[in-house]
């Protein structure tokens, strides 16, 4: 990869707001899952087992960022389906099942999309709490980022294949 795109995409994660890095998260997933159908396809054990390796790590760190205290009934429920995500994957890496990589695959892409409209419906929530509390609260539309850059919905493989 060229160092260049690696230090660019560093620096995104690096400033990126907890949201992006959430969605980057995903994408990084959905990657690793479409690569490792590819792999299967391509009888490449040592692909399928990294790429599946690869998003293990993507569920374990969604999982070690829960914050039980504050997500109550909600968070323990989010914990019970990334671990139950995370052992579908072990299974699949142990049996090189690409009808359960398809199944993991599946979720993440719809939990993907439901993370990105809660995120896309509390923008606009905000603005009008930080607007109704009065004072110098106002919080701008400039201070939101675009929501383009959730808009790559599509994309979960480079323009190479990788």
């Amino acid at each position: 990869m060229n160092p260049y795109l690696k230090q660019y995409q560093r620096t995104e994660v690096e400033t990126a707001t907890p949201e992006k890095v959430l969605i980057l998260l995903y994408d990084g997933a959905i990657q690793f899952l479409n690569k490792a159908l590819i792999a299967l396809d391509e009888k490449n054990i040592q692909e399928i087992h990294n790429n599946i390796v690869g998003a293990e790590h993507i569920l374990l760190e969604f999982m070690n960022t829960i914050d039980f205290e504050q997500g109550g009934d909600f968070a323990v429920r989010l914990n019970a389906l990334y671990q139950y995500l995370y052992n579908r994957l072990v299974d699949a890496n142990m049996k090189k099942d690409k009808e359960i990589v398809h199944h993991v695959l599946g979720f993440l892409v719809d939990l993907r999309a439901t993370w990105k409209q809660a995120i896309n419906m509390t923008k606009p929530e905000a603005q009008a709490m930080m607007q109704n509390a009065g004072g110098d609260t106002y919080v701008s539309n400039d201070d939101y980022e675009d929501d383009d850059e959730y808009e790559d919905d599509d994309e979960y493989e480079d323009d190479d294949g990788e």
